[in-house]
């Protein structure tokens, strides 16, 4: 199943989304799973990698924060995978 960087900033700092969250929980929409979040050290970003069906599946779920979050969606996959891909079809890799 697809993987996603989801980075957030935080429009008004944390406060907010922090209440929200704690109210309402992630809400994420069915066929996601959460897998990890890291937030800077200022707490105004956050970056949560999922894994769901794809990036538009995500729709209700910004729609859902998107007054207090601006979101950046990033498909992304483990860096062994891509480099055995980017090898396999690499003409210049040694063969």
């Amino acid at each position: 199943m697809p993987l996603f960087m989801v980075i957030e900033t935080f429009r008004y700092g944390p406060d907010e989304v922090r209440r929200r969250f704690i109210e309402h929980g992630r809400m994420l929409p069915p066929g996601f799973e959460f897998i990890a979040s890291w937030i800077s050290s200022d707490g105004m970003v956050c970056y949560q990698l999922m894994e769901g069906p794809g990036a538009e599946a995500l729709r209700p779920w910004v729609h859902a924060w998107n007054d207090l979050v601006e979101f950046q969606i990033v498909p992304v996959r483990p860096s062994a995978e891509f480099w055995e891909a980017w090898e396999a079809h690499d003409t210049r890799a040694p063969g």
